[in-house]
């Protein structure tokens, strides 16, 4: 089969990443049976603001990716193109009956929907086209596995290539005759209900594609690593790539390298002492995501996470909010990484039926090393900002001990606001118990409104004008016994008065000295999400909330300080966001 065949030049070759998100429940139903209307009514579906039943929509986003309707859970750039493909239901607001959506975007910002790509059809997937991963193949040939379900509901790896390569919108795919590529025997011992998620192939010099697969035995998650010389026919390893104990099934597995001393992308088969590599895996059992940088050692094909590294859920995180099923992909065009993430609803199923759509994706993200070499940094892509309009510019703004100022000129419910605070003194400071290992429960603990010595102070987004609703994102400031301890949280607890909704609260520790630098936060809004950078992306958290005041031009933004040490606002730009063509 010529069309999968490495060529010599195959070292060489840049692959890409679709992008599939998906909650893969077991408990789950796996009655996914699929009707040809469905894609008529995916097409048809008007984009938001032209129906009569989108008239009032005040959280659905405006910038960020969504369907015009029902649930959803990468991107890859061919001939200019980048394609989004998705797990979509489109028969409701509720997981099910999944399909892979389609949508195509020239930025990563504006998209256009396009019938649905992949969709059950044969034995291997007859119960469902979970999710998957899609590499580039030489001759610029994209190629996607992708994890089908079978007839007895058995997790099997599948084959689909473009039915027309000269089609810059693959609008079209052709299911290969050999699936199941990959899929569990008596011989493998591979457990039939935990086996899914290729991730995208990389491509070493001894000529053969590595894939590695999700799964798990008894408590040990693992990568599952296959060979293949053909793309076809694919070998076990003798051993995963990496396994780790008591982390349950590992969804979404995600393996690519990183520049040590670059801040641009690599292609996911770059090797060599110039690198690092990254292994995420999603946590079925927590629906948190974890990472780890180390080493990739090819004679023996496994992954070695550095000295010090933390294995689960107290692991290192791309996201400590609400954010899932995350994939990177590697866009040689811009010669750059980018990371996009699932958002599900924080609202009851009963009220997303009701409003009839379900998920949002995250701002696709870049995703670098961060100089220290020992986490990752991300930030907006750049083609972003070109939404922003109506600039708001302050500097050299006090805010005193109690003092909430308001931000005028920008639209509060849909903005992107980046500010600098600068803390003068620290003699105030709170003394940091050693007990506080988990940023999280400390942030539910000190929540916005319990005063502090240096904090909280930071935004209250989405606010209302009495403050009866309000998502806070702050900042507190502590000393520990030879160093500044700084926690970043974002606060749900007052998001909204409806008693229905989700309200976590958030938080991390962010790995910088408050004495020698700024504490910077760039926070983007959009109706109902509340995507947080702290640190110049070191760490993020993502929110989402309802609130049932602040909606709309209701919807006020202020800068607040809670602590009792005043703080400078040394540099404060803020836009008002223009509605992206989304679907």
């Amino acid at each position: 089969m010529a069309f999968l065949s490495p060529s010599s030049t195959s070292c060489t070759i840049i692959f890409f990443i679709f992008l599939i998100y998906a909650v893969l429940q077991l408990e789950a139903s796996h009655n996914n049976v699929y009707y040809e209307d469905d894609e008529r009514r995916l097409q048809s579906q008007p984009s938001p603001g032209f129906s009569s039943s989108q008239d009032h929509q005040p959280y659905r986003t405006g910038y960020h990716f969504q369907p015009p309707k029902h649930w959803i859970n990468g991107p890859m750039l061919y001939k200019g193109i980048y394609h989004l493909f998705y797990q979509y239901n489109p028969k409701g607001a509720v997981w099910g009956n999944i399909v892979w959506a389609h949508s195509t975007s020239t930025d990563l910002v504006n998209w256009i929907p396009h019938e649905i790509g992949i969709k059950p059809s044969i034995p291997s997937d007859i119960n469902g086209c979970w999710s998957g991963s899609a590499t580039m193949l030489p001759g610029h040939k994209p190629a996607i596995l992708y994890t089908g379900i079978n007839p007895l509901n058995q997790q099997v790896q599948n084959l689909a290539v473009p039915k027309n390569l000269s089609d810059p919108y693959l609008i079209e795919w052709t299911k290969v005759r050999s699936n199941p590529l990959m899929f569990p025997t008596l011989a493998n011992k591979i457990n039939s209900s935990s086996f899914r998620d290729p991730t995208t192939a990389w491509l070493l010099p001894d000529k053969k594609w590595r894939v590695i697969i999700g799964s798990k035995v008894n408590r040990r998650g693992k990568a599952i690593l296959y060979h293949s010389k053909d793309f076809i026919h694919w070998v076990e390893a003798k051993q995963p790539l990496h396994s780790a104990e008591d982390t349950g099934m590992w969804e979404c597995p995600d393996f690519y390298p990183v520049y040590k001393d670059k801040l641009a992308g690599a292609h996911t088969s770059t090797i060599g002492s110039e690198v690092k590599h990254v292994l995420k895996a999603s946590l079925d059992d927590t629906k948190h995501e974890y990472y780890t940088i180390g080493t990739y050692d090819i004679q023996n094909d496994t992954y070695v996470p550095d000295k010090g590294s933390v294995e689960g859920d107290s692991g290192l995180r791309y996201d400590y909010g609400k954010y899932y099923a995350s994939k990177t992909f590697f866009d040689d065009a811009k010669v750059r990484r980018i990371l996009l993430g699932w958002v599900n609803e924080s609202s009851s199923v009963e009220a997303d039926i009701k409003k009839g759509w379900s998920g949002i994706h995250t701002i696709p993200r870049t995703v670098v090393l961060d100089k220290s070499g020992k986490q990752l940094v991300q930030w907006p892509i750049k083609e972003l900002e070109k939404l922003r309009e109506r600039p708001v510019y302050l500097s050299g703004k006090w805010i005193k001990q109690g003092a909430v100022h308001e931000v005028h000129g920008i639209t509060a419910a849909q903005a992107d606001v980046e500010v600098t605070f600068r803390v003068r003194e620290l003699k105030d400071v709170e003394k940091f118990d050693t007990k506080w290992t988990n940023p999280q429960l400390l942030c539910s603990q000190k929540e916005a409104t319990v005063k502090g010595g240096v904090g909280p102070f930071g935004l209250l987004t989405l606010a209302s004008q009495g403050l009866e609703e309000y998502t806070a994102v702050f900042f507190r400031i502590f000393k520990a016994q030879d160093k500044y301890v700084v926690l970043m949280c974002s606060d749900q607890s007052r998001s909204s008065l409806d008693p229905t909704n989700d309200k976590t609260t958030y938080g991390t520790f962010v790995n910088v000295d408050p004495i020698h630098e700024g504490l910077t936060l760039r926070t983007l809004i959009d109706h109902s999400v509340v995507e947080s950078f702290g640190a110049e992306g070191k760490n993020v958290i993502t929110a989402r909330v309802y609130p049932t005041m602040a909606i709309d031009h209701k919807a006020r933004l202020y800068a607040f300080n809670y602590g009792a040490e005043g703080v400078e606002i040394t540099r404060f730009n803020a836009w008002s966001m223009k509605k992206a063509h989304i679907n």
